[in-house]
């Protein structure tokens, strides 16, 4: 399998996991529509550099997200607006086995032995250790935060300044 040293999210993108090499270092494992490949860099790392390199970083998507959406287990993140990229993990962030979706290509999903298949638009497909319930949650949650967040961007905002009322001010001459 071919090694990037960096990688940004594209829309092109399916899904990222963990992946360790033979030094036991962790990397990333990314699936796109046309080609798999290992990133030099952890999941967390890829996420990161994808959200910086259009002018934003991990914790404020982070915020964002739970700003908009609320209370939410496992937050999905915002990517990139500009291109509508949402991904959402199965498991918490914080556990290397966890994959990142992004939910775009997905076309259907379905119950396998208390997991969920998940067919994309190029008729691959991917089976995840989460039930299909709690899979369409996340699912349906990531799908919410790009839409709010596309629609916030259509929506400009308009503001009107009061003009300021002055008093009977006299000159002092």
């Amino acid at each position: 399998m071919f090694i990037e040293k960096d990688y940004i999210i594209t829309p092109q993108f399916h899904y990222m996991r963990g992946h360790y090499d033979r030094f036991g270092k962790l990397c990333t494992q990314v699936t796109e529509t046309n080609r798999t490949f290992i990133v030099d860099k952890s999941p967390m790392e890829v996420l990161n550099d994808s959200i910086r390199a259009i002018g934003f970083n991990l914790r404020g998507a982070l915020e964002t997200s739970k700003w908009l959406l609320g209370d939410v287990h496992m937050c999905p993140i915002m990517v990139n607006p500009i291109h509508q990229i949402v991904l959402f993990p199965t498991r918490s962030p914080k556990h290397e086995d966890t994959i990142w979706l992004n939910p775009n290509p997905i076309k259907r999903t379905t119950s396998i032995n208390r997991k969920t298949l998940i067919t994309y638009n190029n008729n691959t497909t991917l089976i995840v250790p989460v039930r299909l319930s709690s899979f369409n949650t996340k699912l349906i949650t990531a799908e919410q935060l790009r839409d709010m967040t596309v629609e916030s961007a259509n929506k400009p905002f308009t503001f009107v300044l009061q003009p300021i009322k002055r008093r009977g001010v006299k000159d002092k001459r």
